[in-house]
């Protein structure tokens, strides 16, 4: 049977994923467990590039977003899928060199690169290092002078658009600690620097305007504001900007609250308004660039527990705790995020309690959730938390010491771990 949101339940009632039984993984792997979704993911792929094609005529390149959720299987993926990436620090780019990713078609972002991370990008002649403040353009130009090297760069703008998502994941208006300001000029001297700066080609502008974000407006806004300040930068300098990067963003479902929009037509209303905008401008169309992550990994990963105790504390709340919690999905403590919650191996039972869902860290904030309706729920259930692909793994710690958990991909009814988990003796390898 299928349910809401396209979740598979079989004849015995559990959770599906990928064409295998969630309880089948839980018990072969242990919990917790993150489950990757292959076909989700390459299908959003798919879907990106699409719309380059129709929408750009092909004149642009979607690159992952590795910080939603880096590993060497998901640059693998991309790479077969004609994808890019994005990077953020030298750990994600050592990643992706490690498996072969073709490093023509990485930019390397970041506010604060180290002196190693730069020297690494342009070592091994990644394709664009986006150039976060003067002082970062000068110690890259230092480094391709004394490589003897061309830094090819694109320059992160602050549109300032106001991008109406969470105060810690804003980041396109002027108070923050990414990229050049435009309304005070600062945008603009950094492009007639990098313009007069002998090692370095500026190849573009870049902006990004938040994240989880569930309007086409912003994005509209925000490609209209880079389109007028490359035609400025044409007018004032005489130069022509070849790129524009206008990052990601793109809300993802997380629960049925949620109503995100189809790519496609962020994607065609921010053509449209380029285009206009080149148009009116009497510049040409830039190639496109655009840097989604978690709407190609976020919805095509489920977190898999194992329920312990409940605790039942009359007229105030009950309190299921699982075998996992803020070490291995930190985003409820950070943002309050919210998520869809089930129990894998009662998948079509109706939900009708309403519980708080702790982690086992010793920590009074360690929840996943709160508010949450499930079915009536005992010890040794496998709990699902849906939407996980994002922002999980990638950010999960081994607080309290506990082990990160391993990464298993599901594809046609068949599982393989793409990241092992962790042992205790991983835990403490590094302790002298």
């Amino acid at each position: 049977m299928k349910m809401e949101r396209n979740i598979t339940v079989n004849e015995a009632g559990h959770l599906v994923l990928g064409g295998v039984d969630a309880t089948v993984l839980a018990e072969k792997y242990g919990t917790p467990l993150y489950v990757m979704e292959e076909d989700k993911i390459r299908g959003a792929m798919r879907a990106y590039r699409s719309s380059i094609e129709k929408f750009y005529g092909g004149n642009g390149r979607i690159c992952f977003a590795s910080k939603a959720f880096c590993c060497k299987e998901m640059y693998r993926i991309a790479d077969e899928e004609g994808l890019g990436a994005d990077v953020v620090s030298g750990g994600e780019m050592f990643t992706a060199l490690s498996v072969g990713f073709p490093m023509e078609k990485v930019c390397f972002h970041g506010n604060n690169k180290s002196d190693k991370e730069i020297r690494m990008a342009l070592e091994n002649h990644v394709g664009r290092i986006v150039v976060d403040n003067m002082e970062e353009l000068d110690r890259i130009s230092h480094f391709a002078d004394e490589l003897n090297v061309i830094a090819n760069v694109q320059l992160r703008v602050k549109p300032g658009i106001d991008a109406h998502t969470h105060n810690f994941i804003m980041t396109g208006q002027i108070d923050s600690k990414f990229g050049f300001a435009l309304e005070t000029g600062e945008a603009m001297a950094a492009v007639k620097k990098a313009i007069e700066t002998p090692s370095v080609r500026l190849c573009g502008v870049d902006c990004h305007i938040g994240s989880q974000i569930h309007e086409v407006t912003p994005f509209v806004k925000a490609g209209e504001v880079m389109m007028d300040f490359i035609a400025s930068i044409k007018e004032e300098t005489g130069y022509e900007i070849d790129e524009l990067d206008l990052g990601g963003g793109y809300g993802i479902r997380y629960t049925s609250e949620d109503d995100p929009v189809p790519y496609a037509e962020y994607m065609e209303a921010v053509s449209a308004a380029i285009h206009a905008k080149a148009e009116k401008h009497g510049v040409k169309v830039p190639f496109i660039l655009m840097e989604p992550g978690r709407s190609i990994v976020g919805e095509a990963g489920t977190t898999l527990y194992t329920v312990g105790a409940v605790k039942h504390i009359p007229n105030v709340r009950t309190y299921v705790s699982v075998d996992g919690g803020m070490g291995d999905n930190p985003r409820y403590i950070l943002y309050q995020s919210k998520y869809d919650f089930l129990l894998a191996n009662r998948a079509d039972a109706p939900a009708d309690t309403t519980v708080t869902v702790a982690g086992k860290c010793c920590e009074s904030g360690d929840l996943l959730g709160e508010n949450v309706p499930l079915p009536e729920t005992k010890a040794g259930d496998i709990m699902a938390v849906l939407s996980t692909g994002a922002y999980n793994y990638s950010m999960a710690s081994c607080y309290n010491r506990n082990p990160i958990p391993p990464v298993v991909m599901v594809k046609d009814g068949a599982d393989r771990v793409i990241v092992k988990g962790q042992t205790y003796e991983d835990v403490c390898r590094n302790d002298v």
